[in-house]
């Protein structure tokens, strides 16, 4: 299952249509999007908005039989919380694309949507230790929603940012920091002739890898079943 946590119908048909094209021949995806909440997030208050309906879809997947889970918006909003009430693999596409950057390149820069939201990326790298990889964040100058819905406009920009990145900031690999940019990825990469990160793409190839080789999230301590506790 791939959740889309916010609720533009746009956004979840072109994950669907992204994914759809990469996935193994014997992998069967089901694309979903929140039924409550923000269209977009550009916010950590439209992020928080997500966490919710984003468990809520966790709970049905685990109660489906799905074999994994996929996250689908940058921020991987509700992800540790996710982590603790399923017993199948949760994959943010946020961690998923960090971590494999890093693996590709001394220093990786990442684009991300407006101005005000370049601090929090950066301190979503520093939680995961992952600081001394980072060259810059860079922002596209448009919200998520234009990510989306101009893939031409948003191509151009990010090859525009991107060249500032490798040239001014030392980046040896790119990521776009928008599930809203799925799919972006050879034109890009033939624009800057370094290694481009989708990061729903990574995040689907994980899963599938996790899923062949039975590798699941430890349940001993940080992603641990929460115990029992009334609720009103």
């Amino acid at each position: 299952m791939v959740i889309n946590p916010n609720t533009s119908e746009s956004m979840t048909k072109h994950l669907s249509e992204a994914l759809n094209k990469i996935k193994r021949s014997d992998t069967m995806l089901k694309v979903v999007c929140a039924e409550k909440g923000p269209e977009t997030i550009d916010s950590a208050y439209h992020e928080v908005a997500t966490i919710l309906p984003t468990l809520e879809w966790v709970r049905r997947a685990n109660e489906e039989k799905f074999d994994a889970i996929i996250i689908a918006a940058f921020p991987d909003p509700g992800l540790i919380p996710a982590k603790e009430i399923s017993t199948i693999p949760v994959v943010g596409i946020e961690e998923a694309a960090l971590h494999v950057a890093a693996m590709l390149g001394a220093r990786f820069s990442v684009m991300t949507t407006l101005k005000q939201r370049v601090p929090s990326k950066r301190e979503h790298v520093y939680m995961r230790g992952l600081e001394h990889f980072l060259a810059s964040v860079r922002s596209l100058g448009q919200p998520t929603a234009e990510n989306d819905a101009d893939p031409e406009g948003t191509k151009k920009k990010v090859v525009e940012e991107g060249k500032k990145a490798i040239k001014d900031d030392g980046a040896e690999v790119i990521i776009l920091g928008c599930a809203g940019m799925a799919g972006y990825t050879s034109d890009i990469e033939t624009e800057l002739g370094v290694p481009v990160i989708d990061p729903a793409s990574v995040a689907l190839k994980i899963a599938e890898g996790f899923v062949d080789l039975g590798l699941k999230h430890s349940k001993v301590g940080l992603f641990a079943t929460p115990p029992a506790n009334p609720f009103k």
